[in-house]
């Protein structure tokens, strides 16, 4: 990423552990700790969009939640705008919420079954502006319906009346509405048909554009992410294990699990498709429970040995690819 983009998101070795209760009965028994994100840092530039991928159960939303604050951190530091969100009060960092805001998976069990399309499009206003009129918050709520594709007379129309690709804009027109510096789209297309999934991506993209928006965008399919990041991480059981330009990272990936998620991909050529070797993965996603020692990796890694074991690797590589596999240079 050039030095000449200003830097408005610096995380360094975040981590968050959520305490299990133990299914022992007996009251001096621990709880047991999950490691829902393990040692994650990674700076996000303005104008940037920031992909994260990996398997169910990785660490991806959590990671999201964490830098938002709706869940806690439980070390490390989340930097924005040169202030550690970590350190602010609930207050404060309520605040921050006008800069910072989210789009989530189920465009429909994320909106309020009970408020019409307007007043879920400008709850944000009323809460952060209440001194706004109401011509003045409608007027707002209309120019916004424009810019994400949907028609004004709507305004007045419930959740349920809608497709999930419009219920997907109306997530994302409140989102932008308190004109954020920074979105955080948790697995936006998941839900959605592939073609609705495209348009709601490149309307992603082109308010980026002319707002200036910086994303984190998560996602489980690759092709998306390839399409709409500049950078991509590649988490596993918490754990970051590749981080490179997107370019570089989709023509050599260096990490077994990258390469493994890669292989999965489909080729738009059948004659391609038909004639690639797919790496399949042996056994389950390991319990964050109770993670292998070592590479969290290892027990699934067709190439580990038993240095894999013993060490942990770290993220090592130049400004533009690190990966985390004590095998691989």
């Amino acid at each position: 990423m050039s030095s000449s983009k200003k830097l408005i998101l610096d995380i360094k070795d975040l981590k968050v552990k959520f305490n299990i209760p133990s299914k022992s009965m007996l009251p001096w028994a621990k709880p047991s700790s999950l490691k829902a994100v393990d040692g994650v840092s990674l700076k996000l530039y303005e104008g940037e969009t920031l992909g994260v991928v990996g398997e169910s159960g990785c660490g991806k939303s959590t990671l999201a939640r964490a830098i938002i604050g709706l869940v806690p951190a439980s070390e490390g530091s989340v930097v924005w705008m040169g202030e550690d969100l970590t350190k602010l009060d609930h207050k404060s960092l309520r605040l921050k919420r006008k800069e910072i805001q989210m789009i989530f998976q189920d465009p429909l069990a994320s909106l309020n079954p009970r408020m019409n399309v307007g007043d879920i499009i400008a709850e944000p206003l009323r809460t952060f502006y209440p001194n706004l009129s109401k011509d003045e918050v409608k007027a707002q709520v209309k120019e916004m319906m424009s810019k994400v594709g949907l028609l004004p007379n709507v305004i007045n129309r419930y959740p349920h009346e809608f497709s999930g690709g419009q219920c997907q804009r109306i997530g994302i027109a409140r989102a932008l509405i308190l004109k954020p510096k920074m979105i955080i789209c948790d697995e936006p297309v998941s839900a959605l048909d592939v073609s609705i999934q495209a348009q709601v991506v490149n309307l992603l993209k082109e308010l980026q554009n002319e707002l200036g928006l910086s994303l984190v965008f998560i996602a489980h399919d690759l092709s998306v992410v390839k399409h709409i990041s500049d950078r991509v991480l590649v988490m596993y059981l918490g754990n970051p294990v590749e981080f490179a330009e997107c370019d570089k990272l989709f023509a050599n990936p260096k990490h077994p699990y990258t390469q493994a998620l890669m292989s999965a991909v489909p080729i738009p050529d059948p004659k391609l498709e038909r004639s690639k070797t797919i790496q399949m993965l042996e056994g389950d996603l390991p319990s964050p429970i109770n993670p292998p020692s070592g590479c969290v990796f290892r027990t699934r890694c067709p190439i580990a040995t038993e240095r894999c074991g013993t060490e942990k690797p770290q993220l090592k590589g130049d400004d533009s690819h690190y990966q985390s596999c004590l095998l691989r240079a």
